[in-house]
């Protein structure tokens, strides 16, 4: 069985998204409990990569990233 995915929500997503995957076991981290609100996207896409985490986003700018060839764990783009 794979292991389950782990998340890493962008400071646009509502944190209570972060409780509610909590409340069903997700493992989550946001921008604000990992002290990085205000950073670039690049290093924000940097941090959830390097700890194997899928970004969980509404922020466009983490699709052109993609487009571009960064390396990343995994996109979860939201259209809301």
């Amino acid at each position: 069985m794979p292991d389950p995915l782990s998340y890493y929500l962008d400071e646009m997503m509502d944190p209570d998204i972060a409780k509610g995957l909590r409340r069903r076991g997700i493992d989550v981290l946001t921008t604000q409990e990992a002290r990085k609100l205000g950073k670039p996207d690049p290093d924000q896409l940097a941090l959830a990569h390097g700890e194997g985490r899928v970004l969980f986003t509404m922020d466009a700018d983490f699709l052109r990233l993609h487009a571009a060839g960064r390396d990343h764990s995994g996109i979860a783009f939201a259209f809301l």
